[in-house]
């Protein structure tokens, strides 16, 4: 322990979640995107791609999820923030929406709109407003560049 700066986290760990955690989350504003074009065009390419898109993306999240449990509830249990906390849980709850609309995007093409377009705003929405609060909480502490 260092002062009262808490456990000292593994720095492999933050490396690992540092380069992957992006991954899911431009995957999903990437499947947002193709949504969009799909109810605009009809055209079954975007919605095809935005199916694999969600695929992908939840295959990315596996790790970081992992990690993230475990730095915020098991290695860091009292000495995480509250952003943290709550980055936890908007991002588990992005992931059962992505699951969700994993399977809307099963289905026909045709079937998807507008719940495939809804189901991935919430998902973009909810990672942005874990990313949002875990900055808002780096710039208070003065952790930014």
């Amino acid at each position: 322990m260092h002062g009262d700066a808490g456990p000292r986290r593994s720095t492999f760990a933050n490396v690992v979640f540092g380069v992957l955690n992006p991954i899911p989350f431009g995957c999903f504003a990437a499947a947002l995107v193709f949504d969009v074009i799909y109810a605009r065009t009809a055209e079954v390419m975007w919605n095809k791609g935005a199916a694999w898109l969600i695929a992908f993306g939840l295959i990315a999240a596996i790790i970081p999820r992992f990690v993230n449990l475990a730095q915020v509830w098991i290695t860091g249990r009292g000495f995480t923030s509250r952003a943290e906390k709550f980055d936890f849980w908007v991002n588990l709850l992005a992931v059962i929406t992505a699951i969700f609309n994993s399977f809307v995007h099963s289905r026909d093409s045709y079937a998807v709109v507008p719940a495939g377009v809804w189901l991935s705003a919430c998902t973009v929405t909810l990672i942005a407003l874990g990313y949002a609060a875990t900055a808002a909480q780096a710039a208070l502490r003065g952790d930014l560049p």
